[in-house]
């Protein structure tokens, strides 16, 4: 969708009416239904008058050359700031992305395409401009039919208007993003005129706007057999026993959903080698918007059926994606997919669950959404972005599928429940299946580990009070030092081992990278929080062995070995294992809000807590393949753990 469109002359009209901000903010109300805050008019305002300048000042571009300003990016909601469309020298049909930028200070960081900027009032990482223009124009390539077989090429360029200085941008670490998609400065308008001259040699009156809105949106082919081919080398992603159970009937919901047929008429799912009997397929209607809840404990294989389900969808040129509210899953399952495609070409693939509060109804064929457990009501920094994430990814997708564990719900914001799930399913007219994942393939596919870790933490009655050598292999440390030295010695290059810790020490080495932050004197143990160059891919970098990690950059992902500090938010006192929230550190994200909830509703806040508190270790204590070795800051909980061990 566009919002403003019109020829360069028209362009440059409108912003020499003052109007221009006016203009597209009520073409923003009349295409997108909602209003536009004055922060945002105040971007278009300033924005679109460097933009004046650079065509004004130059009559190399032609006066009838397309503009266009916000056009959403298919099948995202994401929006492209500015694009201008013409032909080259040769007569091809050209659209230049203009990645705009009012920042006035840029920091580097050591995340891969990632810069360090003022943004909502602090300093935050966010996406390099030319990796952002870059990933938009590979979108396109990847999506956009008209761009993937060649009636429009797509270039992309990014315009920081405000910054006197490029050294940053143009770092070594940012090459490869640069140089694809060049970046310039406020002092550098000519060049910019000259990048832009060099495809906007004839205008054509935005025909080449025209091809990228109205251009059949599903994945290319060459997205398609990239993926596949990766997929089919990685042993991980084979399903196993329930887990294929899940993906045939997963995929033909999704299949069905998109009405999507053969050549003679056979259906899609078969074409996918799909073996859905007909009786199944005869319940579903083929316009009709489907919901599917797969319900699966630790380590049943959620993530697994996602990606093929993912993969297989893709195969199929249907507009797929995977959504997760924590990045850390999304990152670490891209890494590994990533190969002979680059990075920035599989990022629309994988999708945060905040992404769709603007997005077109059945803008996606399936929506895969794993660890649906933790998805929240509001989106956006500041949470004040949507209504209910649920709901949006359900009006956004023709057929959508929540896997979740309501066991491992550990924040007081997450509302990924069965029930919510379900009502929202019903408001939106879809037709609800369910199913179950149930066979265990972590903790050395145990069922009696989970039901005694349940047990022993008091989410549940289980029969299973002990647990036994042969159930799982399960240790309480003497201290954190013999814990962590134990993991050290655990990972190699054929078995991962990591060390994760409750969140009840304060991050100091995010600010003062010297900093120690979970410190116990009498043991001599200081370590660090995961790294932050490693952002949320924590798990399955090389040298994070070294540091601990936390529920955020584990939740949804597994080692062979695990270790596991349990803070003072779980304690024993007068022989029971009970919580204390308070321990917490106050920055955690997860209890947010606790002290104005426990105001309206005590019983109720602190009972919830309680759970979330309970839950995050169950979490933590299942993310072993192999083993799990714990530790205590309280000896009672030591104590607890050992008295339960056959």
């Amino acid at each position: 969708m566009i919002v403003y469109e019109a020829t360069k002359q028209s362009f440059l009209l409108d912003v020499s009416s003052g109007r221009i901000d006016d203009i597209i903010s009520e073409r923003f109300a009349q295409k997108l239904h909602r209003k536009v805050g004055a922060s945002e008019r105040k971007s278009w305002r300033d924005s679109l008058l460097y933009m004046h300048m650079v065509l004004m000042g130059d009559y190399g571009i032609p006066n009838d050359t397309g503009v266009c300003v916000e056009f959403t990016l298919p099948p995202t909601s994401k929006r492209i700031d500015f694009l201008l469309s013409g032909t080259d020298e040769n007569g091809r049909s050209q659209a230049v992305i203009v990645e705009l930028k009012q920042w006035t200070s840029v920091e580097t960081t050591e995340l891969d395409g990632i810069v360090r900027t003022p943004l909502g009032g602090g300093i935050r990482d966010t996406a390099h401009p030319s990796y952002q223009a870059l990933s938009y124009a590979q979108t396109l390539a990847s999506f956009n039919e008209n761009v993937y077989t060649g009636k429009v090429d797509v270039v992309p360029c990014a315009y920081a208007h405000n910054l006197a200085d490029a050294l940053t941008l143009r770092d070594a670490r940012y090459a490869h993003y640069t140089q694809a998609a060049p970046v310039f400065i406020r002092t550098e308008v000519a060049q910019l005129q000259d990048f832009l001259k060099k495809y906007l040699h004839k205008g054509d009156s935005g025909e080449a706007l025209f091809h990228l809105q109205n251009g059949r949106i599903r994945p290319s082919k060459t997205l398609a057999n990239a993926l596949r081919g990766l997929l089919e080398k990685r042993p991980e992603f084979i399903l196993l026993d329930d887990q294929k159970v899940v993906y045939e009937r997963a995929l033909h919901l999704a299949l069905q959903a998109s009405n999507t047929s053969g050549a003679a008429g056979t259906p899609a799912s078969a074409r996918a080698g799909a073996t859905t009997t007909t009786a199944y397929a005869a319940e579903l209607s083929t316009n009709h918007k489907n919901v599917f809840i797969v319900r699966g404990g630790p380590g049943t294989g959620k993530s697994v059926v996602a990606i093929n389900l993912l993969v297989q969808l893709i195969g199929q040129q249907l507009n797929a994606a995977y959504v997760s509210k924590n990045a850390a899953p999304r990152d670490v399952y891209r890494q590994r997919l990533v190969g002979t495609l680059t990075k920035s070409r599989y990022d629309s693939l994988f999708l945060g669950s905040g992404k769709f509060t603007e997005a077109p109804g059945q803008a996606y064929d399936c929506l895969i959404v794993d660890e649906a457990h933790r998805l929240n009501e509001k989106s956006g920094l500041y949470g004040n972005l949507g209504e209910n994430q649920i709901k949006e990814i359900i009006h956004s997708a023709r057929s959508s599928i929540f896997f979740l564990d309501e066991n491992q719900r550990i924040a007081l914001s997450d509302i990924g429940t069965e029930g919510e799930i379900r009502q929202w399913a019903q408001r939106a007219g879809a037709t609800v299946h369910d199913a179950d994942l149930s066979s265990q393939f972590r903790c050395a596919g145990s069922d009696r580990y989970l039901a005694w870790l349940d047990q022993t933490l008091g989410i549940r009655d289980t029969a299973h009070p002990i647990l036994t050598p042969e159930d799982y292999d399960f240790s309480v440390a003497n201290s954190p030092t013999e814990l962590f030295n134990k993991i050290l010695q655990l990972n190699r290059p054929d078995a991962t081992a990591r060390t994760v810790a409750g969140y009840c020490y304060p991050w100091r080495s995010k600010t003062n990278p010297s900093a120690q932050d979970i410190v116990f004197p009498e043991y001599q143990f200081a370590k660090q929080w995961n790294l932050t160059a490693d952002g949320s891919a924590w798990i399955i970098a090389p040298n994070s062995i070294h540091q601990i990690g936390c529920i955020h950059t584990c939740q949804g992902l597994e080692v062979e070995h695990i270790g596991v500090i349990i803070g003072k938010d779980l304690i024993v006192r007068n022989d029971e294992l009970t919580t204390d929230f308070t321990a917490r550190d106050p920055r955690d994200k997860t209890i947010k809000g606790a002290k104005t909830r426990i105001k309206t509703d005590p019983d109720g806040t602190r009972a919830e807590l309680d759970r979330i508190i309970r839950n995050t270790y169950r979490t933590l204590l299942t993310r072993g393949l192999k083993s799990c070795t714990v530790w205590a800051e309280d000896p009672a909980v030591n104590q607890w753990f050992r008295e339960r061990l056959g």
